[in-house]
């Protein structure tokens, strides 16, 4: 398989920061019993879900702005 390149996840991802909490979050996720999303055998769960987020199995869902609508 292919190398996965922090480029290939910010397609999906919009920008470094976003991707380093995207993956940290994952990572716990795994951890703690979630399932692969994808298949790479001997990889680190680090490696895997960058695999998943640039696979596109990752979505990301982002908050409403929380800031009052009137000042």
């Amino acid at each position: 398989m292919a190398r996965v390149t922090v480029e290939d996840c910010l397609i999906r991802v919009p920008n470094r920061y976003s991707l380093v909490h995207i993956v940290a979050k994952r990572v716990r996720q795994t951890r703690e019993g979630a399932d692969y999303l994808v298949y790479s055998p001997k990889n680190e769960d680090i490696v895997i879900a960058l695999r998943e987020i640039a696979a596109g199995k990752i979505r990301i869902q982002q908050k409403e702005s929380e800031a009052p609508d009137k000042i």
